[in-house]
């Protein structure tokens, strides 16, 4: 597939990378590819479905997503990775109402199904989202990846490769609390939710396709970390290295700290 503007390319582990110049140049190749396996899908299967990442690193991929053309999202199932513990699904940082408000009113889906962080009982809400993600294959997973190197929410100290649960409840580490107060989503650390339910990081490895969108300067370090560190919880995201068939978007901030310098894109 061309992507456009690519301006580098390379390979760490099973992960494909591509470097582009900008944050918008990155959404719009990662949004190629995504319809491109959504598309995919439908064909060989009838549906698609999806789980679709959050937050400032997901705001271009998501926004050229919804703008690519012969999308059929009547049949696409869309679920989402995380949200957190006792806050309601309008609450301005709710993780319902950004993926409501930026994907399902915007495409429609055949079925939109939220994690509800606020639900009376979380284990019987875990256990209920766990088997609707079961019931079928997962064809594409968007998996960022934090300052901390954690994937959904899966920081390094409660990210387990081996997991036997579907979907967890867990403790946010200080450095993710921080983060969300950094990117303007909370006032102050107070203000952030101490915790969080998520896929688990086996969750989100069945997923038959990762794209990771992981632009700015802020994730430089994690990226490397990811990259060309140990493959281990304590950069959650170098599980990417070893997914069949994974692709990593970069732009010239996040891919700065690189070792490998990568070759320049055909």
């Amino acid at each position: 597939m061309s992507l456009p503007d690519a301006v580098a390319t390379q390979e760490y582990g099973k992960a494909r990378v591509q470097i582009h110049a900008s944050q918008e140049a990155l959404g719009a190749a990662a949004a190629q590819q995504a319809a491109g396996v959504i598309r995919d899908a439908i064909a060989q299967s009838g549906r698609a479905r999806i789980v679709v990442a959050t937050g400032n690193s997901q705001l271009a991929l998501i926004g050229a997503l919804a703008r690519q053309p012969d999308v059929d999202w009547k049949r696409v199932d869309i679920f989402h990775m995380d949200e957190y513990v006792g806050i309601s699904r309008d609450h301005p940082a709710s993780f319902r109402k950004w993926i409501r408000t930026r994907v399902e009113e915007k495409v429609r889906p055949g079925s939109m199904e939220y994690l509800e962080g606020d639900a009376p009982d979380l284990e019987a809400e875990m256990a209920r989202y766990a088997r609707l993600l079961s019931a079928g294959p997962i064809d594409l997973a968007f998996v960022g990846i934090g300052e901390n190197g954690h994937i959904a929410f899966n920081d390094p100290g409660v990210a387990d490769f081996e997991d036997a649960l579907i979907v967890k409840r867990v403790v946010l580490d200080q450095e993710c609390r921080r983060q969300q107060v950094d990117e303007g989503h909370f006032e102050n650390l107070d203000a952030v939710p101490r915790e969080a339910l998520t896929l688990t990081c086996p969750a989100l490895f069945r997923a038959r396709s990762w794209i990771c969108s992981v632009p700015e300067a802020r994730k430089a370090k994690a990226v490397r970390s990811a990259l060309e560190g140990p493959i281990s919880t304590v950069c959650p995201g170098s599980l990417v290295r070893t997914h069949p068939n994974a692709t990593v978007y970069l732009d010239s901030h996040s891919s700065a700290l690189l070792a490998v310098v990568p070759a320049k894109a055909r």
